[in-house]
């Protein structure tokens, strides 16, 4: 085997060969940051009808050596990392595993991992090691802080070692999980987080509404479901389908948030009536999810800062819009708020979209800090951040309730996200593939055009907030 504290500057002779198969938006991040780190030995390889698309966009990096197929980059490499979607790697496996180079370290990084050990255990070959991974986070993120998951599943710790050492590169947070607390991490982690987004998305497409253009839902907390959004639909669909279709968790965490979503919208029209009763029920609900969730978030420790940053700094990631003066923000008064009349800007609304998450979270009983700690993507924290913004601000929480109880103006746009959500869970609970592609395309295209734009200002919000928690984490560590 490689020596295991090999590293970029050793002499090409001592250093391994690193594989990738399959040259997606993942594989070409890995490809960036090996290359750039100095990795001086990195094959590559994609579908053979892709394989002149790549000669023609590494022909320029001498470090990266495009192969025709799977089975040139097996051969040849001492570590080899599958960066294809959880729907395909039994079939990649089968084909490409048999070939793997004798004693090679090999890696996967799919978001669903049963499949992917399933795959690993049934085709490759039996003296080859498996240390499998996982960037927590999309291609267009900065990885420095980043988790990233490591699985030693089937191997020495000089071969973990090794995978430490090439990866080191990313300066990421490495995670030491095993293949069935993966799956169970990302399914608490990421597909309440996606199924929400998605629904919103499908919502705004059935209204055939961009709501930070037409004023009703802008700045604060609304920036970033917007900015989020609209940065899952600017990615591929096949990202986010493995992970709601093939982890079994997700399935039953994407069915209770349907469920939560239909029960809360319910009690608010019952509520609605002026029913002392029926309004005691909302209020009550919305309580117990907020003291099971945000009861003990600091678990023992002295109380941790907020995730999000100030309403008045959000604001300047917003889309479309020219905002009042932030003292402006949040002077409206109940009566104000509880009419027919669609509202101005920072009015309060039901956040049926918040209120169902930490619903969802309550009664899987999913502890939310925890994976924050542990393994928390940036669509995670953030989302975290809105839930924790709303439910421990008594006026913003109690003026969503008294608008879901008492405004009118966003019920029919609360009734399309009940029926998104619902249509998402049972979209997931089929188990198509292709059902899930077109739902999300057809999405995805009503957006089209306006992704550039909320790119920008998505990756300037998420930035900015993720140098906030380093910061805070470090005065913390302190």
């Amino acid at each position: 085997m490689i020596d295991p504290n090999v590293s970029p500057s050793s002499p090409r002779d001592a250093q391994p060969t690193i594989g990738l198969i399959g040259m997606g938006a993942m594989g070409r991040m890995y490809a960036k940051y090996l290359s750039e780190a100095g990795w001086q030995k990195i094959n590559v390889c994609d579908l053979p009808s892709k394989y002149g698309d790549l000669l023609r966009d590494y022909a320029s990096t001498p470090n990266i050596t495009p192969l025709i197929d799977g089975h040139a980059v097996s051969r040849s490499s001492d570590f080899i990392m599958y960066s294809i979607e959880a729907e395909f790697i039994d079939r990649v496996v089968q084909q490409f595993g048999p070939s793997t180079k004798l004693n090679a370290i090999v890696a996967g990084q799919t978001s669903v991992k049963a499949p992917e050990r399933a795959a690993f255990e049934k085709y490759l070959p039996p003296d080859t090691h498996i240390v499998s991974c996982h960037s927590l986070h999309g291609p267009g993120v900065n990885p420095i802080g980043q988790p990233l998951v490591l699985i030693q599943h089937r191997a020495p710790p000089e071969a973990l070692a090794l995978v430490e050492n090439i990866l080191s590169c990313f300066r990421s947070r490495y995670v030491y999980l095993s293949y069935e607390d993966h799956d169970l991490v990302t399914a608490n982690t990421q597909a309440v987080t996606h199924a929400a987004f998605l629904s919103m998305g499908t919502a705004w497409t059935n209204s055939l509404s961009y709501p930070w253009e037409q004023g009703l839902y802008v700045g604060g907390i609304e920036t970033v479901k917007v900015n989020l959004t609209l940065r899952i639909y600017s990615n591929a669909w096949h990202v986010y389908a493995g992970l709601a279709i093939l982890n079994p968790s997700a399935r039953i965490q994407i069915d209770q948030y349907a469920k939560s979503a239909t029960e809360l919208f319910k009690l608010m029209l019952a509520g609605g009536s002026g029913s002392e009763e029926e309004v005691a029920k909302l209020r009550k609900r919305v309580e117990w999810g907020r003291e099971t969730v945000f009861g003990n978030r600091s678990a023992g420790k002295k109380e941790r800062k907020p995730i999000l940053l100030s309403q008045e700094i959000l604001d300047r990631f917003s889309l479309g819009l020219v905002l009042p003066a932030p003292q402006e923000s949040l002077t409206a008064s109940p009566s104000e708020t509880s009419s027919n009349a669609p509202p101005s800007k920072y009015r309060p609304n039901s956040h049926l979209s918040l209120l169902a998450m930490v619903d969802c979270w309550a009664h899987l009983g999913i502890k939310p800090y925890e994976h924050l700690a542990l393994a928390a993507t940036p669509i995670f924290r953030l989302f975290l951040g809105v839930a924790e913004h709303l439910f421990l601000s008594p006026s913003l929480l109690g003026g969503a309730i008294q608008s879901a109880l008492s405004d009118t103006w966003h019920r029919s746009d609360d009734l399309e996200f009940v029926i998104a959500a619902r249509g998402w869970s049972q979209c997931v609970s089929f188990g198509s593939f292709d059902l899930y592609r077109r739902r999300f395309e057809e999405t995805r295209l009503f957006f089209e055009g306006r992704f550039e734009e909320a790119g920008k200002l998505g990756t300037e919000m998420i930035k900015a907030i993720m140098e906030t928690e380093i910061k805070r984490e470090e005065e913390e560590a302190d």
